[in-house]
């Protein structure tokens, strides 16, 4: 059996080394929009998705009815060599949980087209009355969805000289016609932090000491809190944490449970992920022992639910 875990992860390791190499040259697909045709769909940048210090992000109904998401870069230093250079980084990233880029506009906004958000963004249907509550399958698999992308993008980025940031939140996370989930908050760190780098073995396989692996580990952990009490968090995970810590989750799990879900739950699924969101939420006051992918493969491995 551990001959056989070794040779997994070998393979998997090989897998994303010739994903890196294979990033090189131009992506000659994405699209160039007019500014005309942005304001338009957008209608005069009016329908705001989520606005956070990395810019603002608009729901888009473009001519043939696809809907997408624009999103404004509002970064001092962008000129257009930096932005033509994130939109050649950005458009390397292909994950199943993660937005595709489309398209570009350079107007009087540096602004990037992705697609599909058919469904909104996560936050609408926990808080929004007139949408379909999700049902617990949905919810887990959006969970596990997420860390995989996230565990794509650390250990995707881990040996390159660019690392990208992400922001993981109930706002940013879209969800296309199927209600797969869609990361859409990633930019290019052009500004590397003093500590060491993540490696590979830091961030994919054994502990995760990197700031930032621990940061999207704590925005992971306060995610499945979203996904479970159906409350989104305003103050970067510390209004919801002490809103389940007065319920006393300790002693009466069903207090902190979305109403919206009813009985229609598993109560053992249930207590596994709680178990791990109460692992990532303390990331933010002490470094992690584990990784995003011992987060990710916990997932896949205790949680009976395809994705």
């Amino acid at each position: 059996m551990d001959d056989r875990l070794r040779l997994s992860r070998r393979i998997r390791f090989l897998l994303l080394a010739w994903l890196r190499r294979s990033r090189s040259g131009r992506i000659e697909f994405i699209r160039r929009f007019g500014y005309k045709e942005i304001i338009k769909a957008t209608e005069g940048f009016r329908k705001v998705i989520y606005t956070n210090y990395h810019g603002s992000a608009y729901r888009a109904k473009f001519k043939g009815g696809e809907v997408a998401l624009v999103k404004e870069l509002t970064a001092l230093d962008l000129g257009r060599e930096r932005f033509d250079e994130e939109v050649q980084l950005l458009g390397r990233l292909r994950h199943r949980h993660l937005l595709t880029l489309r398209g570009f506009c350079i107007g009087r906004k540096r602004l990037l087209v992705f697609d599909n958000i058919e469904n909104g963004s996560l936050k609408e249907h926990l808080n929004d009355p007139l949408k379909t509550p999700l049902n617990w399958k949905t919810r887990i698999q959006i969970a596990i969805g997420v860390a995989a992308a996230l565990e794509y993008l650390l250990v995707f980025s881990s040996n390159d000289a660019q690392i990208y940031d992400v922001s993981v939140n109930s706002c940013n996370i879209m969800l296309d016609e199927n209600f797969t989930p869609k990361i859409s908050d990633i930019r290019v760190n052009r500004h590397p932090k003093n500590h060491p780098k993540a490696t590979h073995d830091s961030c994919s396989e054994g502990s995760c000491a990197d700031e930032e692996c621990g940061n999207v580990i704590f925005q992971l952990g306060v995610l499945m809190l979203e996904l479970i009490t159906g409350q989104s968090s305003d103050r970067e995970g510390n209004d919801l944490i002490e809103w389940v810590q007065d319920s006393c989750i300790a002693n009466s799990i069903d207090k902190m449970i979305d109403p919206d879900l009813g009985n229609n739950y598993s109560s053992r699924e249930l207590q596994k992920v709680l178990a791990v969101a109460r692992l990532c939420i303390k990331t933010r006051y002490e470094p992690p022992s584990f990784s995003i992918t011992h987060v990710y493969r916990y997932l896949q491995k205790k949680i009976d639910v395809a994705t």
